[in-house]
């Protein structure tokens, strides 16, 4: 069965078209990504903006094309915490629906963790029984979800994203350390909060997805051009996160935009996703993570009637 499942997130719009039988992914006709910062502002506002919208629809538009050639028996959009947050966010879900045929899914937290992990572990053995922490740093939210095998213990959104942190606390080029400082005191705080100290404990291996791990694998190896299968299992140190934050915070908007291995459109909210990773190992008392290319998307394709 060919399926269709487009992630419409806070700070970008993402298709996976794939063969899937049997509750697993098979081939993947289609993997894109487009930054379109549908929740930028949402913070401050508490709507979603007409231009932010647009930013949306239209690679919606191109979307729709890709899922008519390959031809989809199902065709889905998972909306997060942007669209959740937002007073006019039911009727861009109706939109989704009317303008390009997609069902419209606006997960609960519960939904999204269930899917994120679902994604996240679907190729490993399910009977290993390492407590795994699975994390996810979107652009309004980061989530935490713990379990073992296939099977979801522990989970908890965080109101901390690289689009809700940057536009709080960013706001010289380049950051300045203060800034940055506040910026990592507050994530350590709300961090801190939703995740009870014995669920840390017991935490013996994560996986990072979504953009900023994924950006951070990336530049680790000087990625011109993204190569997801070099990026799918790299072991990020936190060493390592920590040299890349260096790095990348030292420099302007516009130097940050021409680093290795980093999309142009995650320049300007990178330095805050670098930090909430590194705040995020400290916390749970790990030294590196790995990453993965397997997230929601693909939890969405297998998970989702």
């Amino acid at each position: 069965m060919h399926c269709a499942v487009v992630d419409i997130g806070t700070n970008s719009t993402r298709l996976l078209l794939a063969e899937v039988d049997d509750g697993r992914v098979g081939e993947v006709l289609e993997r894109r990504t487009e930054i379109t910062r549908l929740g930028a502002g949402v913070d401050a506002d508490g709507r979603l903006s007409d231009e932010a919208m647009q930013r949306v629809y239209s690679v919606l538009d191109e979307y729709r094309k890709l899922i008519e050639r390959h031809g989809a028996d199902r065709a889905v959009a998972v909306l997060t915490s942007a669209v959740r947050d937002a007073a006019n966010g039911e009727e861009f879900a109706r939109a989704v629906r009317e303008r390009w045929g997609l069902e419209p899914h606006v997960l609960s937290g519960d939904e999204e963790a269930g899917l994120t992990f679902l994604g996240a572990t679907s190729e490993r053995d399910p009977v290993d029984r390492t407590a795994t922490l699975v994390i996810d740093i979107g652009g309004g939210s980061t989530e935490f979800v713990i379990g073992t095998g296939r099977d979801m213990t522990f989970h908890v959104s965080n109101q901390a994203g690289v689009v809700r942190q940057t536009e709080r606390h960013l706001h010289s080029d380049p950051p300045t350390p203060d800034e940055q400082n506040a910026l990592a005191q507050d994530v350590r705080a709300i961090l801190a909060r939703g995740v009870p100290e014995e669920w840390r404990r017991d935490v013996q291996h994560a996986i990072a997805v979504a953009g900023t791990a994924t950006s951070m694998a990336s530049i680790a190896q000087s990625l011109e051009p993204y190569d997801p299968d070099k990026v799918e299992g790299y072991v990020l140190s936190d060493s390592k996160c920590q040299e890349i934050l260096s790095r990348l915070a030292g420099l302007t908007l516009a130097e940050r935009r021409n680093v290795a291995g980093l999309h142009p459109d995650r320049a300007p909210t990178i330095v805050a996703g670098a930090i909430i990773l590194l705040e995020t190992l400290a916390l749970f008392g790990l030294h590196q993570v790995e990453v993965s290319e397997h997230d929601i998307l693909r939890g969405a394709a297998i998970g989702l009637d």
